[in-house]
């Protein structure tokens, strides 16, 4: 909490004044956070002083009580209903200035470009990745960056966004292996029978499949997890595509299906992307469609898979938003979600 408090101190966040009754007075509270390593092992504890937004009034003063005094607020505290806006305009200008361009494609990631140097900087909230070509120049840049901002320098990437990065000689290897035991203990089965494939491929999901569950909430839950766990494993896109489609109402055949994913998901743990450097920067996109495979609209499943040399950077499986007429006509819709992803 010291930790914290001074760093808002440095930072010049706040001057305090006496409070008058046309003042719009958001409180505070301490919240405690837990950093964990890849292992699950405690890495630090943290503290964050953050505002109650919710009490927030468009067009008021954004303040906060102080005995006798209120904190008038010079720069952003979390929880305000501007803090993510105002922490990113001001760290992009910052990245601008230093000669960082911003992507057109993703929001969150920053180029820097000369003949002989490149970076790239991507940022989530406060979490932010940095790789480039040229360690002495990337020094340069952080010793900046600190001056600017309080910072904490992680050293080399092993965990970002509950993705492990474990590198080794010749590439990257990025799963989710914490992640999926957590979901497996929210879900109560981490003593479940693992299996093999993700979806059985003789099962055809409906959206009358059995009785709707008891609790349509956990489903929800659940299924939103596995989308996020899909970001390292490709292989269970068409799967978790599959019961995403029957999020209205979950019946008990849905929920099967989840446990199944979950089965195997325990029995491919250590699994996730590879990456490793490539000799050039070919890429090559492979998709397919099945025809009129959903049972209750008779629409199509299209797919594809976008290589950067042998590293898989990106797919999709997805249902077409048309029923195709033919099967010319579903390979044509398949080959233009390529196409267009690969552009």
């Amino acid at each position: 909490m010291d930790t914290e408090f001074n760093a808002l101190i440095r930072n010049d966040t706040w001057t305090l004044v006496s409070p008058h009754p046309q003042m719009n007075i958001v409180g505070c509270k301490w919240v405690y956070i837990i950093k964990r390593l890849t292992d699950g092992s405690i890495e630090r504890y943290k503290a964050h002083l953050v505002a109650k937004g919710f009490h927030q009034q468009e067009g008021l003063d954004y303040s906060e009580t102080i005995p006798n005094h209120v904190c008038r607020l010079h720069k952003s505290l979390y929880g305000l209903k501007q803090a993510p806006r105002a922490w990113f305009d001001r760290f992009s200008e910052f990245l601008t200035e230093f000669g960082f361009l911003g992507s057109k494609t993703n929001t969150s990631l920053f180029t820097y470009n000369t003949a002989a140097i490149t970076m790239y900087l991507l940022v989530y909230v406060d979490d932010i990745v940095l790789t480039g070509n040229n360690t002495l120049f990337m020094s340069r840049f952080l010793d900046q960056l600190t001056k600017t901002f309080t910072i904490k320098d992680l050293d080399n990437l092993h965990y970002f966004l509950g993705i492990s990065a474990h590198s080794c000689s010749k590439g990257l290897m990025l799963s989710q292996w914490q992640y999926i035991l957590d979901l497996l203990d929210r879900t109560h089965m981490t003593s479940c029978k693992p299996i093999s494939t993700p979806l059985s491929p003789s099962q055809s999901l409906s959206r009358l499949g059995g009785t709707p569950v008891d609790d349509p909430t956990l489903y929800h839950s659940v299924v939103g997890g596995l989308q996020y766990a899909s970001l390292t494993r490709p292989d269970i896109s068409f799967a978790v595509n599959k019961v995403c489609q029957f999020m209205h109402r979950p019946c008990t055949d849905h929920w099967a299906a989840v446990k199944r994913i979950l089965r195997y998901l325990k029995s491919t743990i250590d699994h996730g992307l590879y990456l490793q450097r490539q000799p050039t920067l070919q890429l090559s996109a492979y998709f397919d469609a099945d025809s009129a495979g959903c049972p209750d609209d008779k629409k199509s499943m299209g797919g594809f898979a976008i290589y950067h040399g042998t590293n898989l950077i990106s797919w999709s499986s997805r249902k077409q938003a048309t029923m195709a007429r033919s099967s010319t006509e579903l390979e044509y819709r398949a080959i233009a979600n390529a196409a267009a992803e690969l552009t």
